[in-house]
């Protein structure tokens, strides 16, 4: 009988990337020569199970973090790929998210939206923080925006933050020029940002937009506003990790260098879906059309919050937005029709009630001039594309 390669996999399950990246190599088994897997109970930086120090597999795949990690496994004298940033153990492969890929796609991103003022959010424990920060310095640098690095005596750490180790960001959020662009080393700084926005009332998107990494959907959408982040490819990290590992099991030489994949793109949600906006009146109508589009509202409305006459108003937020307010209201309404199209079963007359539409054959109308298809048609390409709603009842669309 032909030997199965016994593998561990020494790689947490408690986060969007880390699953991914099980899931490339999960891919890689089934396309080729099965592997017998033993993925233990893992947290992020934790030492390794007892039981590997004597056990007689034939490789690892590994989140190497600490040295302690590091030695357990330089000990084990198996093949072993690295997928972590942090490199205590140089004398392997590794294969990470190309850092440098990552920091351009987020200055493009925050500059495409006419932010001119960029700055970085990070946490200095970890090595790809670092790699994020320094290549987006440079990246703003080539793009000719000015850089500020957000304080650090706030960061995270296991334990809650307490209110004294906040005190300093927020006091640089609130007197840093604005409308600024703020990238965050990963969604949970991100998501740490975006509370201490709402604790100063700081407006996101319009005065502050928030850009994470890692576009874990769970954690994207219980932010408020909902976060926009970069995808890492981390299934094709996963993957090219297998497949590194199989060369090793096979003999074969693999360089200790690294191996970086780059990012899938950016999943663009509220918290940077906004043009940056100086005039303090018009960012302000914005902010009140995205939390008030979905109750009906009017440019009626809008203009109680502006100090300006509708004539003034109007031909101000054109030049400036490039739209006509009742046509930003209809925006914002139909984007969140939209996804609930896409990620919901909810009939249309529901769905219709829920975004400000009076009534759901109005909203098929606008829904079909606007965008050039039926809401219909466009819930069955985007549920059939997800899988969303399979095996499961669906209302009847009006």
């Amino acid at each position: 009988m032909k030997h199965r390669p016994a593998i561990a996999l020494l790689i947490e399950t408690s986060n969007s990337y880390a699953r991914g990246l099980l899931e490339g190599i999960i891919a890689y088994v089934r396309a080729h020569d099965a592997w017998s897997i033993w993925l233990p109970e893992q947290r992020r930086g934790e030492a390794p199970p007892e039981w590997i120090r004597d056990w007689k597999g034939d490789g690892i795949i590994a989140r190497i973090e600490t040295e302690e990690i590091a030695q357990i496994l330089r000990k084990t004298q198996l093949p072993v790929v690295d997928v972590s940033a942090a490199r205590p153990l140089t004398s392997v492969p590794w294969v990470e998210t190309d850092d440098t890929a990552i920091a351009k796609m987020a200055v493009e991103h925050l500059a495409e939206r006419g932010f001119r003022r960029l700055a970085f959010a990070g946490d200095s424990r970890f090595n790809w923080s670092r790699f994020r920060q320094q290549a987006f310095v440079t990246a703003c640098d080539e793009a000719g925006l000015p850089c500020d690095l957000a304080p650090e005596t706030w960061q995270a750490t296991r334990r809650k933050p307490s209110s004294a180790s906040l005190c300093s960001f927020p006091e640089w959020l609130t007197h840093i020029e604005k409308p600024l662009g703020l990238f965050c080393c990963y969604d949970i700084k991100a998501q740490q940002v975006l509370d201490v926005c709402r604790t100063l009332n700081i407006a996101v998107p319009e005065q502050v937009a928030v850009l994470g990494v890692d576009n874990d959907p769970i954690l994207c959408n219980l932010c408020t506003p909902p976060l926009s982040s970069v995808i890492p490819d981390a299934f094709r990290t996963g993957y090219t990790a297998a497949e590194l590992l199989e060369r090793m099991l096979r003999g074969e030489t693999v360089s200790p260098q690294p191996y970086l994949i780059p990012p899938l793109g950016i999943e663009t949600r509220q918290s940077t879906e906004t043009l940056a906006v100086e005039d303090p009146v018009i960012a302000e109508a914005l902010r009140f059309i995205r939390e008030r589009a979905r109750d009906g509202i009017d440019v009626s409305d809008v203009l109680k919050v502006v100090p300006w006459s509708r004539r003034v108003f109007e031909s101000r937020f054109q030049q400036i937005v490039g739209r006509s307010p009742h046509q930003e209201i209809v925006r914002v309404r139909l984007s969140r029709v939209q996804q609930l199209l896409a990620d919901t079963d909810l009939s249309l007359s529901e769905i219709a009630m829920r975004t400000g539409f009076e009534h759901p054959e109005y909203l098929s109308v606008v829904f079909k001039r606007e965008l050039g298809i039926t809401p219909s048609a466009y819930r069955q390409k985007h549920q059939s594309a997800t899988g969303v709603g399979a095996g499961r009842s669906r209302k009847r669309m009006g």
